[in-house]
């Protein structure tokens, strides 16, 4: 063992710079699963500390309507046999706010409580005193500091709510209660009674009602389970901090896994660089590894010196990524910490750990094919130059080790995943990749090969070079294609999705007006068309739930069933009309032209629906099949007579999953939404809010430009965080290209020699080099761009149901700084050999 060691220590001593490469392989990978591990990590552990705050109680009861008699009356029941500490209610809805004697509207998430909210955790309040119940008492309000700042007032001005002032007496600064669902503005807390004395809750007005708990910690997760039993058939959801808690853990850790799968990836690539520097080491290695068989070595102990060599590079490799890891977290601003509510990013011991154990992992898999090499060379080979080490034969031996080494790191990914499928579909698809790139580097030489009867010494010597045996043509395509291939599927991704959510060019309303009432229908368009000059289009709108399906290929009798069944039991928007929209295209069967008869459908259903084609496609649903409807607490059941297809870009004419023929469904309560054109100005929007706000304060106006740049700026910035993990890949390929030319330049230097014995000029030598991996450059930005038009088309038209758009210009650019890096490294990594005079090499020989 002593000998192994001395053995390893001279080896590295020797070799140190060209073994640098395969040292920076490994920390590239590690780094970049601990850094995605930590953060991920520390999210969740300060979410699921926090669950009981995030709910503000042990128990949270929810509806979308308000509690009926019914509801009020199994709710004392159920609460009066169980030990419940304390209770409270709380009711939200979105409204607009415009400060007294103020121009400027804002919509905001308005949220009335009582005295005894919350049960846990706290509102943090900018004046640093405690939060109590007296600020919201008479009229008072707390609001959060990005209020104050759009309508430009601050504590102690008056806002109008409803009509009605409400007193801002304080700022909320921390805020940690979830909300339930897309927040369009701040957070405004007020008095529930005070609210409820406003006209905001109008007949068909839209809010949620909350019951909040404070029971034993022993008795959560009973009572939860004994209210989602008794309120099954209602549109009630009762959830616990220690369901939220799963939860938040469930996804988070899916996120984990996921994102360590994008290490993952980039570990995979370092360890290509890792295969391809071990080979081309070994070979340099074979006089050696013959001289120490010849002193009586065995080749076990040969392997073990060059196997404990990997080992200690790797672990090597691995402590310098978690200090890379380490560095990239604390430059993380401050800013987008608090966001997620972390108060510090740090390296989490089970990350580092996985980090390490994986980059060591895939460093022996990648290290061990070359390595097993050693086993083949003779200790003749001193003796007969002839039977010099240039090529490799296959066995079974060979064989078997490989197909072990991809299972094993396909069980690597699996691990990484925390899912099978995953695992193995990452597994599958770099494998797919590799394939395609090893091949693609077999038909380049070969499509090449005529030019090498060139007249240009330099383009005949470029194409002799890419197929020479033991050069790195399909490591380096395989390593600048994949980071290519990252970058420019992200960047043409991007392009769709900023070209689906950008106002301009798009026929996209300015405001959506919501919850107007039936009288108020006249009202709202005459006062929109006095500010537009066009008439604004009003939609009936009514919510409900499915609560049954009965036909042919589905059965959901009860809505329990519908609950089991996940995405049919979310809430719908519904309308009725009598006409397709121009965004609609009829798919099977026959839209009506006139509404339904008073006495209904005539074979005991009270209407008939039209279905969008994605409830047939994924539910099953069929014409002739009846569904059930919860309607504000009334049963409506509807036979499916069409189904059409809906373009949901267009968001001028709205889409929906249902449409009702007019006639009865008329009756069941229901509001009207207005989509407002002929404002693009900021100040013409805001002056219609205004007016609105003033003479129909329960209507609530959603300024549609600002969303969708809101939504604008998310996706830059998704797109900038993938885009940075696409680049940190690209870096990897840069490496292992730069490990590559560094590894061959045994075999150029006496190339080059004879160059320019035979009178080859230095620039000729620098042409050919330069045409060589230009080549080489050309063809991975071409492969990488051909797989990013694939994977953005899957990615926008089967994930995200928009439209596809291609961006040649965003693919050539990137294939053009391809070929530009590849061959600017491949001539800068190869100056030392271009400009080597040939007397110190031939003197060396």
């Amino acid at each position: 063992m002593i000998f192994v060691l001395r053995m390893v220590w001279r080896e590295m001593r020797a070799s140190w710079v060209r073994l640098l490469f395969f040292f920076l392989c490994v920390a590239m990978g590690v780094a970049s699963i601990v850094a995605l591990r930590s953060i991920v990590q520390d999210v969740r552990l300060t979410l699921a500390g926090e669950s009981r705050a995030m709910i503000a109680a042990d128990i949270v009861i929810q509806s979308p309507r308000a509690w009926t008699d019914d509801v009020r009356a199994r709710l004392t029941d159920v609460l009066a046999s169980a030990p419940v500490a304390g209770r409270t209610e709380i009711v939200q809805t979105t409204t607009m706010v415009r400060p007294v004697g103020g121009e400027t509207v804002r919509l905001v998430e308005l949220r009335g409580v009582e005295a005894a909210y919350p049960f846990y955790g706290t509102l943090t309040l900018q004046s640093g005193r405690a939060y109590s119940h007296a600020l919201l008492a008479g009229h008072g309000a707390v609001v959060q500091p990005e209020l104050l700042a759009q309508l430009g007032i601050g504590v102690g001005a008056s806002i109008l709510i409803a009509n009605e002032p409400f007193v801002v007496r304080d700022v909320v600064v921390k805020d940690r209660v979830q909300r339930t669902g897309f927040a369009l503005g701040s957070r405004v807390y007020v008095d529930r009674a005070d609210l409820e004395r406003t006209t905001l809750f109008s007949f068909g007005a839209r809010a949620t009602h909350q019951l909040l708990l404070r029971v034993d910690a022993r008795d959560v997760d009973a009572l939860t389970t004994r209210l989602r039993s008794v309120f099954a058939r209602d549109v009630l959801t009762a959830q616990s901090w220690r369901t939220l808690g799963d939860r938040v853990g469930q996804s988070l850790t899916v996120g984990e896994n996921y994102l360590s799968l994008v290490g993952f990836a980039i570990v995979v690539l370092g360890g290509i660089g890792i295969w391809s520097v071990t080979r081309v080491f070994v070979q340099q290695k074979v006089k050696t590894v013959a001289i120490l068989k010849c002193l009586g070595c065995p080749a076990a102990r040969i392997l073990a010196i060059y196997v404990l060599e990997v080992s200690v590079l790797s672990c090597g490799g691995g402590l310098l990524g978690v200090g890379i890891a380490a560095a990239a977290l604390a430059c993380i601003p401050r800013r987008l910490l608090d966001t997620i509510n972390v108060a510090h990013a740090h390296i989490t011991a089970s990350a580092a750990m996985q980090g390490l154990a994986v980059g060591l992992l895939v460093s022996l898999l990648f290290a061990i094919v070359p390595l097993l090499e050693i086993r083949r060379v003779k200790p003749l080979l001193l003796m007969r130059a002839t039977t010099a080490f240039t090529t490799r034969r296959r066995d079974w031996r060979s064989v078997a080790t490989g197909a072990a080494i991809a299972a094993s790191v396909a069980l690597v990914a699996v691990w990484q995943a925390g899912s099978l499928r995953a695992g193995l579909y990452v597994s599958a698809g770099l494998g797919t990749l590799a394939v395609v790139l090893h091949l693609a580097g077999g038909v380049l030489v070969r499509v090449v090969a005529p030019l090498a009867r060139s007249r240009r010494f330099a383009v005949r010597h470029a194409v002799v070079s890419l197929g020479r045996p033991g050069n790195q043509t399909r490591v380096i395509l395989m390593a600048v294609g994949l980071g290519c291939f990252f970058i420019l599927a992200v960047q043409s991704l991007q392009a769709s999705l900023l070209a689906e959510f950008s106002p301009a060019g798009r026929a996209s309303p300015d405001l959506v007006l919501i919850d107007i009432q039936r009288d108020q229908v006249d009202g709202v368009s005459a006062l929109a068309a006095t500010r537009t000059g066009v008439v604004t289009r009003m939609l009936p709108l009514m919510r409900a739930r499915v609560v049954g399906v009965l036909g042919r290929r589905v059965s959901l009798p009860t809505a329990e069933a519908v609950r089991a069944d996940g995405a049919l039991a979310r809430e719908y928007g519904i309308t009725f009309r009598n006409a397709l929209e121009k965004n609609e295209r009829s798919i099977a069967g026959t839209f009506w032209t006139a509404p339904l008869p008073g006495g209904g459908t005539g074979d005991g259903l009270d209407t008939e629906v039209s279905i969008e084609q994605t409830l047939h496609d994924d539910h099953h649903i069929d014409i002739g099949d009846v569904i059930a409807f919860d309607i504000s607490g009334r049963v409506v059941r509807a036979r499916v007579t069409h189904i059409r297809k809906v373009t949901w870009d267009d968001t001028l004419t709205g889409g929906f999953m249902f449409v009702f023929r007019p006639g009865p469904i008329e009756r069941a309560p229901h509001t009207f939404v207005g989509f407002v054109t002929g404002l693009p100005g900021t100040n013409d929007r805001a002056a219609l809010e205004r007016d609105l706000v003033q003479r129909f304060p329960n209507v609530s106006a959603i300024d549609v430009r600002e969303v969708l740049r809101s939504i604008e700026d998310v996706m830059r910035n998704v797109s900038l965080a993938v885009t940075v993990v696409g680049a940190v890949t690209m870096v990897g390929g840069v490496l292992i290209l730069m490990g590559a030319v560094a590894m061959t330049k045994f075999q150029r230097l006496y190339e080059t020699t004879i160059y320019r014995t035979l009178g080859a000029g230095t620039r000729a030598i620098a042409t050919m080099v330069t045409i060589e991996y230009g080549v080489l450059g050309l063809l991975a930005g071409v492969l990488g761009a051909a797989g990013a038009v694939v994977l953005s088309w899957v990615v926008s038209t089967r994930l995200l149901e928009i439209p596809w758009r291609f961006a040649p210009e965003i693919l050539a650019v990137g294939v053009i700084l391809t070929t530009l890096m590849v061959a600017a490294v491949g001539l800068g990594a190869s100056l030392d050999v271009v400009l080597r005079k040939p007397l110190a090499t031939l003197r060396s020989e």
